[in-house]
């Protein structure tokens, strides 16, 4: 039991954003997945990679009904046990990064997310459990000293295929479309949302790449435009800065 209980404080020694909470709790159940450092899965549904192992400290999850067809990848909820004896008042900040399905759960958490719900000295006993009751409520995701950044995906063909992943997704804000900007003709082209947030265009225009994306928030609909977003020569794998914030 001592081991156990010194291996999960391990996955405990991490900071949590602060948070602006905007409305009422759901029940639900929550489980978790294995994982022998704590940290998230590099291939998780929406399509994030290594951001979806490490973000937020690798207080991530995958997510059922809430995945909402990948809209859903990059929301932040808070999510707390109904175990007073085992749990803590505030639970976790996760951020959804996988589509995963459990035994009537909403929720499976990294180990390090599962973690956190406990009270430092009941970690042990609420991995034992499994499953736990719980309930949770959308949260705003804060990135302190990030903006949103247009990671091109490891599966991109220079120059023939380009396919993007936003990252940093502040707010409580989904991404229901994407446009690139067709300089020839002068209009936006969509791009499809190939899976989770994965959102791809092929034969993509030369030069610097220009994009918008729609976003569903607490202003409503809105386009956010992020002119030359893109380099000329871009690269499979890197990530570029946007220099926009979402709030």
């Amino acid at each position: 039991m001592g081991s156990i209980y010194g291996y999960y404080m391990l996955c405990l020694m991490v900071l949590l954003p602060s948070t602006s909470y905007s409305q009422d709790f759901t029940c639900s159940r929550a489980t978790y997945y294995g994982s022998p450092d704590c940290l998230g899965t590099p291939s998780g549904a929406c399509g994030f990679g290594e951001y979806g192992r490490t973000v937020n400290d690798a207080n991530v999850a995958g997510v059922s009904k809430l995945f909402r067809n990948g809209t859903g990848c990059g929301a932040c909820y808070q999510v707390r046990c109904k175990a007073p004896q085992l749990c803590t008042d505030d639970g976790v900040n996760i951020v959804v990064t996988d589509y995963g399905e459990g035994d009537r759960t909403d929720f499976i958490l990294s180990t390090r997310g599962y973690a956190r719900l406990a009270r430092p000295n009941m970690v042990a006993e609420l991995f034992a459990y499994g499953v736990v009751d719980i309930e949770y409520r959308r949260v705003s995701c804060q990135y302190s000293g990030y903006n949103v950044m247009f990671k091109v995906h490891e599966h991109s063909r220079f120059p023939e295929y380009l396919a993007i992943v936003i990252l940093y997704q502040g707010g409580q804000n989904d991404i229901l479309a994407v446009q690139i900007w067709q300089e020839d003709c002068k209009e936006w082209i969509g791009m499809r949302n190939a899976h989770g947030a994965v959102w791809d265009r092929p034969n993509p225009p030369k030069g610097y790449i220009t994009l918008r994306f729609q976003v569903s928030g607490s202003a409503g609909l809105t386009w956010v435009q992020a002119t030359n977003a893109i380099p000329s020569e871009w690269k499979a794998g890197v990530a570029y800065d946007s220099a926009i914030q979402l709030n």
